[in-house]
């Protein structure tokens, strides 16, 4: 199984039939998306919106076509004036396009209803068939591993599970350790990036936005954590590398360093 992805923040809003295009013609076998597309950085992209009936036959299309699968639908939020029940559209239209998996950061900072909410959301994606993953963010309502895995255990559903980014564990105080003594079943899928261990910058969001390092150039233990990480879940590239792209250094040549550097330290990890 070719476990890497490429992830749609790495390219700012690009198509996501063009996504598809530059993950196969770097080898990768999967990618992220957002039902909704909008240019994080000005690189001439235009919104897309996978409602649209075309550009999903177009998609479909492509992906069979080159060997590339959805891997995780991204984009979802737990925010304050809203429902998660109302993601059902979006849901339907992953579904349509065959994504296993779709992940959520909550926006809301009421941890009561946040975990209520992730629950609803959790529950209508399965009705679909689509595991739910929570992302820990430091910064955001679920933070850090602690309080991700006390909302795990609020949902108490075997399909809602966890989303490891390397640069939140670490800057939110965890380590490896702690994600191999997490019970077997709780990872779901992880995001491989590396940064420094201080903060580079006033701003987490800016930098986790649109500023993260080829893995294996910051200060990140990469290869613990991928060592603590399940083998059979999907490592999808997150480095999104605004200074490069606004140089017009293109997709392609951004991500081809770290396809390769995560590939040397998958196998290092693998090798232990």
């Amino acid at each position: 199984m070719d476990r890497l992805a490429i992830g749609c923040l790495s390219v700012f809003g690009l198509p996501p039939v063009d996504l598809v295009n530059v993950a196969a013609d770097l080898g990768c076998r999967h990618i992220s998306t957002t039902v909704r597309g909008f240019p994080l950085v000005p690189l001439g992209y235009r919104p897309f919106t996978l409602r649209d009936t075309a550009l999903r036959m177009e998609l479909r299309a492509v992906l069979n076509h080159r060997g590339v699968s959805i891997s995780l639908g991204d984009g979802f939020l737990v925010l304050p004036d809203a429902d998660t029940a109302d993601y059902g559209g979006d849901l339907d239209v992953l579904a349509e396009l065959g994504t296993p998996r779709i992940n959520v950061v909550s926006l809301d900072p009421d941890l009561g209803r946040t975990f209520d909410q992730l629950a609803t959301l959790a529950e209508l994606a399965a009705e679909r068939g689509i595991v739910t993953n929570l992302e820990p963010v430091p910064g955001l309502t679920v933070g850090d591993l602690p309080t991700a895995l006390a909302a795990v255990k609020h949902v108490a559903r075997q399909d809602f599970v966890l989303l490891i980014d390397t640069m939140h564990l670490v800057r939110s105080g965890a380590r490896a350790a702690e994600v191999a003594a997490l019970e077997p079943g709780y990872i779901g899928y992880a995001q491989i990036n590396d940064t420094t261990l201080r903060p580079r910058g006033d701003n987490y969001m800016d930098e986790a936005m649109f500023e993260r390092m080829v893995p294996g150039e910051g200060d990140l233990p990469l290869r613990d954590i991928l060592s603590a990480l399940p083998r059979d879940i999907i490592i999808e590239i997150e480095v999104p590398q605004r200074s490069l792209a606004m140089d017009g250094v293109g997709p392609i040549d951004r991500l081809r360093p770290c396809v390769a550097a995560a590939r040397r330290l998958l196998a290092g990890a693998l090798a232990r």
